[in-house]
């Protein structure tokens, strides 16, 4: 596994398919590490944009993280959505709609206590019926896995 966290710059080198952790970051726990973890043997670059250290007292960070997250988004091969319970994380759903226009892979969890759940669920199943969406986070990694044996 290939490990690369915002602000790092991930330059594709090999056919190494990337993953990027597209969720909550803000408000909810560190859920990326878990992911992270279930996949650490796996031959699969992650673009983590979870920051251990987020300069939250410089005024352009937000504006550099937007901008890491953009990029990232669309060097991806792979785009995994986790939805917490603990917040609504606006910035995933809005892109969340955006990634569901496209033929990338994605792969989508809710925790069932998640507020806009049904949103997600019936959102989804209108312009992505082939999306399988779990309810746990412990199933999106055996996803991701099926899918590269599968590719």
């Amino acid at each position: 596994m290939e490990y690369i966290e915002s602000p790092e710059n991930y330059v594709k080198t090999s056919d190494r398919k990337a993953l990027f952790l597209a969720g909550g970051i803000t408000n909810c726990p560190n859920w990326q590490s878990g992911i992270v973890n279930l996949l650490k043997n796996s031959d699969i670059a992650i673009l983590n944009p979870r920051r251990k250290n987020f300069p939250i007292d410089n005024p352009d960070a937000s504006k550099g993280q937007i901008k890491w997250e953009f990029e990232h988004l669309r060097k991806a091969d792979i785009i995994l959505f986790w939805f917490p319970k603990e917040s609504i994380c606006p910035i995933a759903l809005y892109e969340l709609g955006a990634w569901c226009m496209t033929g990338t892979p994605l792969f989508i969890g809710v925790e069932k206590q998640y507020e806009r759940r049904i949103d997600i669920e019936e959102q989804t199943a209108l312009v992505r019926p082939d999306i399988k969406i779990v309810y746990s986070l412990y199933d999106l990694p055996s996803q991701v896995m099926d899918y590269l044996q599968r590719a």
